[in-house]
């Protein structure tokens, strides 16, 4: 067989299912399709982030006569204990595919978000949070990422770059659109929208649009055929949990979604007395939303474009220090330039650790047990978004401002940009996984 012919084999037998050299041409690649669901996805955790639910917290306040710091309290263990469940999630992606645990996950979410809008009293409203941070802050973000990473390797740092872009996207504009439907018609029936919504989206996405991996279509990672020289990548290979939480890197990769986490939230729930304790106006203290918006888009796409041509080591370094700069600065901005900085500053490091988490978990360890690494990562991150606005909180109350504190909390950035300096690297995963080459043995 001459060069020409096997050129054929690859480009159009294999990636087909065709038999080697038939006339037709390959469909076209499934897998920017998945990245478009999978960004979409992503978009419509809106109601169980933050910002989503922050433009319906004082109308539940008023209305059910609940305290905010109760309703604070209610939040912080939705998160937490929504933060719990996202190992088992992870786990139940690897063993039934992302495909059924996204249903699963959008029955569960969008019913949860109906509920909300029945509740009475601060255990309902507890048990809603937690259901909304579980299913909608964790889960589906995480289905969403993890399945992107199935169906690229190459290229896998440009696609998960722009689900991530395009998904935060739509949870930015959220709160908008979120506000106008209270003004409208009342934070019950807001929820109820909402829930209907997420069913109306994400299920279809689930059952028609999405598809576990490349061979579910006949079709192949990166949307090529293995070359000969057997470095395949449609075959799930990679380390357990077991093993991926026994190197330095998966602990420094988690510090740094835990110090972004932390930092960004607390620093985003008392940004207005924030700033306006630097001389913002609440109005100019909000609109620093936007910087920070368009920052982490940017930075998102680029980080993703990056990744596929340098290591994560760089990126996860870059992401702490611009995040440690931002919270150093925070306490020292003032009107104008300086406070756009920080609104850039910020942004800019989450969306350069957004990519790059979602792309080195699954080159360092490989994809075949991904989800329960990543179940783990999220646990991590979740949790400790929890503790931010208290951290920060109790920072500005032992000292009367938040400067001084956040100086403080500044180091926490560069002790994890330290520790992935530290951290070996371990590698492209390339034996199959050990559960499939004990199956194999057996």
């Amino acid at each position: 067989m001459g060069k020409g012919a096997t050129l054929n084999r690859f480009t159009t037998g294999s990636a087909t299912g065709r038999a080697p050299g038939h006339p037709a041409a390959a469909p076209p690649f499934h897998g920017w399709r998945i990245v478009a669901y999978s960004a979409v996805a992503m978009a419509m955790t809106a109601p169980g982030q933050t910002a989503g639910v922050s433009v319906l917290l004082d109308p539940m306040i008023e209305d059910l006569g609940i305290g905010r710091t109760q309703v604070s309290t209610a939040y912080l263990v939705g998160t937490l204990c929504g933060a719990s469940a996202m190992p088992f999630v992870g786990r139940a992606v690897d063993r039934y595919g992302p495909r059924r645990v996204m249903l699963a996950v959008a029955a569960v979410f969008g019913a949860v978000l109906l509920a909300l809008s029945f509740v009475s009293g601060i255990i309902g409203l507890t048990a809603g949070f937690v259901g909304i941070r579980m299913a909608g802050q964790g889960a589906l973000g995480l289905v969403a990422t993890t399945t992107v990473a199935y169906w690229f390797h190459r290229r896998r740092g440009l696609a998960l770059g722009i689900t991530s872009a395009v998904g935060t996207a739509g949870i930015s504009l959220a709160p908008v659109a979120v506000e106008r439907l209270v003004a409208e018609v009342g934070w019950r029936t807001a929820w109820a929208v909402e829930g209907l919504a997420v069913w109306a989206v994400v299920v279809p996405l689930a059952l028609f649009g999405l598809r576990d991996r490349p061979s579910d279509v006949g079709q192949h990672v990166d949307g090529v055929a293995p070359p000969e020289d057997g470095n395949d990548h449609d075959k799930a290979t990679g380390r357990p949990l077991r093993h991926a939480a026994r190197t330095g890197m998966f602990w420094a990769i988690a510090l740094c979604m835990a110090s972004s986490a932390m930092l960004t939230t607390g620093l985003n729930f008392h940004q207005i007395d924030l700033l306006g304790e630097r001389g913002l106006s609440p109005v100019e203290a909000a609109a620093n939303f936007l910087p920070q918006t368009v920052a982490a888009l940017l930075a998102t796409l680029a980080a993703g474009a990056l990744l596929d041509r340098a290591s994560p080591r760089i990126v996860l370094v870059a992401s702490m220090l611009t995040l440690a700069g931002a919270v150093a600065a925070a306490g020292v901005v003032r009107p104008g330039w300086t406070a756009l900085a920080f609104g850039l500053a910020l942004g800019s490091a989450n969306g350069l650790l957004r990519a790059v988490e979602s792309a080195a978990y699954p080159l360092y360890f490989g994809t075949a047990h991904l989800g329960a690494i990543r179940g783990v990562s999220y646990t991590v991150s979740v949790g400790a978004s929890a503790l931010g606005p208290v951290a920060v909180a109790l920072g500005h109350h032992a000292t009367g401002s938040y400067g001084p504190a956040l100086l403080l909390f500044a180091l926490i950035p560069f002790c994890a940009a330290a520790l992935v300096l530290l951290a070996r690297e371990p590698g492209e995963p390339s034996a199959p996984a050990p559960s499939e080459e004990r199956t194999r043995k057996a």
